[in-house]
């Protein structure tokens, strides 16, 4: 026999009462009981960023348009200044000072532009004087061309039983305030002093700049990074606003020689003004197609020798605009259309003429940082065409 006895039964209904004896066992928890929460909180904590961030983009706007007439200034003298900077680091690799050959660059920038003003002047203040009686004359001009759409006009009205339109009031001859202009010489005279300083100093003290924002970054990576964003930008956007000056002054040079052998007068006036004007895509070149249609019609008697200064510009621009631009500058700098008028909009909007002349290349240098910058890469992406 073996030493340990048989194993006596447990007693009946023993199982039953140890059970339940026992505590019972709680219910594990389902899962993912508290994801319809998350959910929401995530939701909620979206909304007021996205709240946020429209109102801290109101603010930027409201701040923009308030301190317009600083900002005007400071962003013209950063791209004349990046415009500028080549030339001066050049000259600084051969060890001209740079103050040296800023002042010379400054110096030549203003005889320059004093020397444009000084020729233009008199053609623009000929033409605003001579106005009233240029439309005067123009008025019947336009009067013969638009008789055959008259005539249309009224047979369609006599066949549908309505009343003839009755001619519009002649609106006033147009005057210029002397006043005015002398009461706002101080002004603008003030903006080009800041803008010439900016310029300078931008020249002289743009390296020191630049050093003094490597030595902020906490260590040896993000200086190296800094370095390296700050110079390509750099340099992208000086070659970018060079080679669209170089392209506007070719096309005004072409401009003025077009007129000149169209016999317009002054031509070097509207040359000029398609230079400026040009800096507007799109907007711009129409701009400049309507003035010179209305120039040949005042100034030519016969329809077709009339509109052939603005047909011709016309075809001048597509083709720079179309072919020789994009083949200049490549195809990371071209925009979007959409993006572009959007653009002018936006900032003719908030600062006017001169925001919609600065209104692209602000456009491209924020394309060209946004690449650089990494949570960024979507602007640019976006603008692109």
């Amino acid at each position: 026999m073996s030493a340990i006895g048989p194993l006596a039964p447990p007693p009946e209904g023993s199982g039953d009462d140890a059970r339940a004896a026992l505590p019972p066992l709680e219910e594990p928890p389902p899962r993912h009981r508290h994801l319809p929460s998350v959910r929401f909180t995530q939701r909620h904590l979206l909304g007021i960023r996205v709240v946020l961030n429209l109102l801290l983009l109101l603010a930027l706007l409201y701040t923009v348009t308030l301190a317009r007439d600083l900002l005007i200034p400071l962003v013209l003298a950063g791209f004349i200044g990046l415009a500028l900077n080549p030339i001066v680091a050049f000259a600084a690799r051969r060890r001209v000072p740079r103050w040296l050959s800023a002042s010379f660059l400054v110096i030549a920038l203003i005889a320059g532009i004093g020397t444009g003003i000084a020729r233009l002047t008199p053609p623009a203040l000929e033409w605003f004087h001579d106005a009233p009686s240029l439309v005067r004359n123009f008025v019947p001009k336009l009067r013969a061309i638009m008789q055959p759409f008259e005539a249309a006009n009224r047979a369609t009205q006599s066949l549908v039983g309505g009343q003839p339109a009755r001619a519009a009031p002649r609106p006033d001859a147009m005057a210029i305030d002397a006043w005015s202009v002398l009461a706002g010489t101080p002004k603008a005279l003030a903006a080009v002093l800041t803008v010439v300083l900016l310029v300078f100093f931008f020249l002289i003290y743009g390296d020191t700049l630049l050093r003094r924002l490597v030595e902020i970054a906490p260590n040896f990576r993000y200086k190296r990074r800094t370095v390296s964003i700050v110079r390509s930008i750099q340099v992208e956007v000086s070659r970018y606003i060079l080679t669209t000056v170089v392209i506007n002054a070719i096309l005004g040079v072409f401009t003025a020689t077009m007129l000149w052998a169209y016999d317009v007068p002054d031509p070097l006036l509207w040359g000029s003004v398609a230079m400026i004007a040009n800096f507007i895509p799109y907007v711009g070149a129409i701009a400049t197609t309507t003035m010179l249609a209305l120039v040949g019609l005042i100034h030519f008697n016969q329809p077709g020798q009339a509109l052939l200064p603005a047909l011709t510009f016309a075809g001048i621009t597509a083709v720079e605009g179309n072919l020789i631009t994009p083949l200049i500058q490549g195809r990371r700098l071209r925009l979007s259309p959409v993006a572009i008028l959007l653009w002018l909009l936006v900032w003719g909007w908030l600062w006017g003429i001169p925001g919609a002349l600065l209104a692209v290349p602000m456009l491209t240098s924020f394309k060209l940082i946004a690449e650089k910058i990494r949570g960024w890469r979507w602007f640019a992406l976006v603008v692109q065409r």
